[in-house]
């Protein structure tokens, strides 16, 4: 029998897993899928469908069940314990083995057998330098891989998974710079990478600093729905519940809608009792009913799937369009790059504080820096490409598949299991 390997990156948007042929020494195929969960309204024969189907039964399902997205974000947060859906508890490890066992029984059909044996992706931090937050994160996915079948598992650092990738490309061998940019989180890898060394088992000094920030796509799709979004769902409305006395509802109330995590929870009775009262109190304010729409009509992820588009078109084009009709909902303005990059300035210019930081810790100096390798969704934005080629005008970025490389890496680092 065949012994193969997993290699999986569990991610923010999208979840790729690896199958590496530990036989032949090479990548047998990769999955991709998006890392959403969605819980029907009505139990029938599956409580749930994830990935592509998720977004599917969603729609068809009249928006009406619960949509679960970005729960890698939910991973490092102690305030989160558990959520019940159709009466039944689910914690963070939970659901995020309800994306392993997708990811683990689509390989496993592909080979024949029953594979348990994988190493998994983790971001550098997965909430800033919090050791107490890091520690709880890695132990709830250290759980929703047992969960979710595997036995053996060992765990790699993201950004030294997208490294192993580029290697295979390498003709000679290079000190490399590795920016990984998903949707949670930014990291970074220094380390030597020597196309001789491929499959070596000891790689330990190869590895020269490592770092990460918690910035990362969601953060500029939340910085753009706090700017160009809020505004359509009732921020600055004012309202008058005493006679006389005009207030503006809190902007606290809107920061909920900005964050897919914050948004997936927010569905408490006494939120939904203080929104009902300020639009009564705004005069039935026709923007502040588009808030109410879309909190009880589910319309999130679909307002950040228009976000998202938008963000993707400017990655290429002067302008975009941030159109958004569903039910009574109508968004219609366009978007000139110059505003995106405003909007999005904050959070690169953290991006940009934190490498000069990571550079001057670890004294890593421009010129010993002989090739940047670029991975992740994030990595496209043109403000990020900007940043790279204004701090490292001599160098080219190199990329590889934004989506596959760190699965692909991480299924090369089979030589965690020879470690003792």
């Amino acid at each position: 029998m065949k012994r193969f390997l997993y290699g999986i990156d569990f991610g923010t948007t999208n979840s790729a897993l690896a199958i590496y042929d530990e036989d032949s020494k090479e990548i047998h195929s990769t999955i991709i899928i998006p890392s959403l969960i969605y819980f029907y309204h009505q139990l029938n024969d599956k409580n749930y469908v994830v990935g592509e189907e998720a977004i599917a039964a969603y729609l068809n399902d009249g928006m009406k069940g619960r949509f679960i997205k970005s729960i890698k974000q939910i991973l490092s947060r102690s305030s989160f314990t558990e959520t019940r859906i159709h009466n039944k508890r689910y914690n963070a490890s939970d659901l995020v083995a309800i994306i392993l066992k997708e990811l683990k029984s689509r390989a496993d059909e592909l080979i024949g057998q029953d594979c348990r044996k994988a190493v998994i992706g983790r971001p550098v931090f997965f909430d800033d330098d919090n050791i107490q937050k890091d520690t709880l994160a890695q132990n709830r996915l250290n759980k929703a891989a047992e969960i979710a079948g595997f036995t053996e598992v060992r765990f790699q650092f993201e950004p030294i998974g997208a490294a192993f990738a580029y290697e295979k490309k390498l003709t000679k061998k290079e000190n490399v710079l590795v920016a990984d940019l998903g949707g949670g989180t930014t990291d970074f890898t220094y380390l030597v990478l020597d196309p001789e060394k491929v499959g070596s088992l000891d790689r330990k000094n190869d590895m020269m600093a490592t770092g990460g920030i918690y910035v990362g796509g969601d953060s500029l799709d939340s910085a753009f729905m706090w700017e160009k979004g809020t505004p359509y769902f009732g921020k600055h409305t004012t309202y008058e519940a005493t006679p006389g006395k005009v207030l503006t509802v809190p902007n606290s109330l809107f920061a909920n809608i900005c964050s897919w995590e914050q948004m997936n929870f927010f569905n408490g009775q006494r939120i939904k009792k203080d929104i009902e009262e300020y639009y009564y109190f705004s005069g039935n304010n026709p923007k502040f009913k588009n808030l109410i729409t879309l909190i009880e009509n589910n319309l999130g992820y679909s307002v950040f799937q228009a976000i998202e588009k938008t963000k993707i078109t400017l990655s290429t084009a002067n302008s975009s369009a941030f159109s958004y009709h569903k039910m009574d909902i109508r968004i219609e303005e366009e978007i000139p790059s110059s505003d995106y990059e405003q909007i999005i300035k904050k959070d690169i210019d953290r991006i940009s504080a934190y490498l000069n930081e990571f550079m001057l810790q670890h004294n890593i100096s421009v010129k010993n820096i002989d090739s940047l390798f670029l991975t992740g969704g994030t990595s496209m934005v043109v403000s990020i490409q900007q940043l790279f080629k204004t701090k490292f005008p001599h160098l080219t970025l190199n990329s590889g598949d934004n989506f596959k490389s760190v699965a692909k890496g991480l299924a090369y680092s089979g030589y965690l299991f020879e470690e003792k």
